[in-house]
């Protein structure tokens, strides 16, 4: 006997002409502010019932899926080969989601006896029933039970029934703080708190289940990249955020208070978060490779190699190879690599090695140092990336004659540096004072600059405009 389909077809055909009607009509555009937040709110709690309805199903098709007897289970039936695969193909949902759904329904799903067929206790009741009045969604479940289920069987069950039913009245707005209904985020940090609470000695195990899991794995080298994959230990992660967050902060000052209101903006990045999360890791294991810290390699600091042909560099065209990577670069990338580093010409001649040359144009620290001095960080106005973390660019390329000099070096980011050519920026000298002169799109008039972030230096051009006005 059919009880819901009926009714769920009814309720479908009017949530169509609701949908509907409210683009024809044009009702949410035309909603004050105040009421418009009410209808958001309404609309999320009928969700919330619909994830619930979600939830109960997926939960009874995973039931039917744990059949001793394979050709017995539910997932057989639809030819899938378990409960994720079967409510992606069902939900037309992402393999995650649908992962989620079966997590949610263990936590919230009553058991079935197996001898009366009668329903048990649901492994956290106070979040069924806040699920099933609408109060709290899957992310909401999974929010409350994911940490409180990981301290098993260390805590006993009365204890984390206990603590989700503090949790869930959080979820309700009856909190003992009397503060409004939370969101998943905080109901997420409230059973954090009361998982290490009751389980003070669970992070212990939790390490040596994550010690056991940690990996970094580069995948096959591919023309558009290299893929990598992983699990972080947690103080990794965080010092690796760390490292993040330094480099991607919003910066909100121009390189020089002393400039007019009406002068150029900050340059324009266009990169994604992840980009920016890949540049920022480039420039750590650059600073990391050239500290002088890490265990040296046949005698040698770590080194990349790149190799390329002569004719090929002087042309800016064909491709050049980095040891280690099956994929060959540009020659912009060996430019790149070699305008901060070290360049050693090897002379072959029928695949004989016939001549090696000295070690030449790299900035010694000295020079580094004082060019840091005079730059404060990356010349591009707004970047601010601090001197530690940039690489010195030859400003005339040391094969067109540049010399390894402080009046022909500036300090770039790795992402200015890598694309300098691409976004538009040149950059000059000036009896040794560098100058950039922006893209159309930045700055319509055009003008060459000088540019920095170093304190001694901005503090000189302000007392001069000081002392002239």
């Amino acid at each position: 006997m059919d009880l819901l389909t009926d009714r769920l077809d009814d309720l479908h055909m009017r949530a169509i002409g609701l949908v509907r009607d409210a683009a024809s009509q044009r009702a949410l555009e035309r909603a004050t502010e105040a009421e418009l937040a009410a209808q958001v709110a309404a609309i999320a709690g009928f969700a919330r019932l619909a994830e619930a309805l979600v939830v109960d199903a997926v939960g009874e098709m995973a039931r039917r899926s744990a059949r001793a007897v394979r050709d017995e289970r539910m997932t057989s039936h639809f030819g899938c080969r378990d409960t994720v695969e079967l409510v992606q193909s069902l939900t037309r949902v992402r393999p995650q989601t649908a992962a989620r759904l079966v997590r949610a329904s263990t936590a919230v799903r009553p058991a079935v006896s197996d001898t009366s067929g009668e329903a048990l206790d649901a492994p956290f009741p106070s979040v069924r029933e806040a699920m099933l009045d609408g109060t709290v969604g899957v992310d909401g479940i999974l929010a409350i039970t994911d940490s409180l289920q990981a301290t098993a069987p260390r805590v006993s069950a009365q204890a984390r029934r206990a603590a989700a039913d503090v949790v869930v009245a959080e979820a309700r707005g009856e909190g003992p703080d009397a503060a409004p209904p939370a969101c998943a985020a905080l109901l997420r940090i409230h059973a954090q708190t009361w998982a290490l609470a009751l389980d003070q000695d669970g992070a212990e195990p939790r390490e040596r289940v994550a010690e056991r899991k940690r990996a970094v794995v580069m995948g096959v080298a591919s023309p558009v990249g290299v893929p990598i994959r992983g699990v972080l230990l947690p103080e990794v992660a965080a010092q690796l955020q760390t490292i993040f967050d330094a480099q991607l902060s919003p910066k909100v000052a121009f390189d020089d208070p002393s400039a007019d209101a009406e002068g150029p903006l900050p340059a324009r990045d266009d990169r994604t978060r992840a980009q920016r999360q890949h540049d920022a890791l480039a420039a750590a294991l650059r600073v990391a490779a050239s500290s002088g810290l890490l265990p040296t390699i046949g005698g040698a600091a770590p080194t990349l190699v790149v190799s390329v042909d002569a004719d090929d560099l002087a042309r800016g065209a064909g491709y050049a190879h980095v040891q280690g990577c099956d994929q060959p670069v540009s020659v912009t990338v060996a430019r790149h690599i070699a305008c901060g580093g070290v360049v050693q010409r090897v002379t072959l001649r029928a695949g004989r090695i016939v001549g090696i040359g000295t070690e030449e144009r790299v900035f010694n620290r000295h020079q580094r140092r004082a060019i840091a001095l005079r730059d404060g960080g990356c010349v591009i106005p707004g970047c601010g990336t601090p001197a530690g973390w940039c690489e010195i660019h030859h400003v005339t390329e040391h094969a067109a004659g540049g010399p390894t000099h402080t009046d022909n070096g500036v300090l770039l980011c790795w992402y200015h540096h890598r694309f300098l050519e691409r976004i538009g920026w040149r950059i000059r000298m000036n009896r040794g004072i560098p100058e950039v002169l922006p893209p159309p799109w930045h700055d319509a008039r055009r003008e060459w600059r000088a540019v920095t972030t170093s304190p001694t230096r901005l503090r000189k051009r302000v007392e001069k405009r000081i002392l002239t006005t």
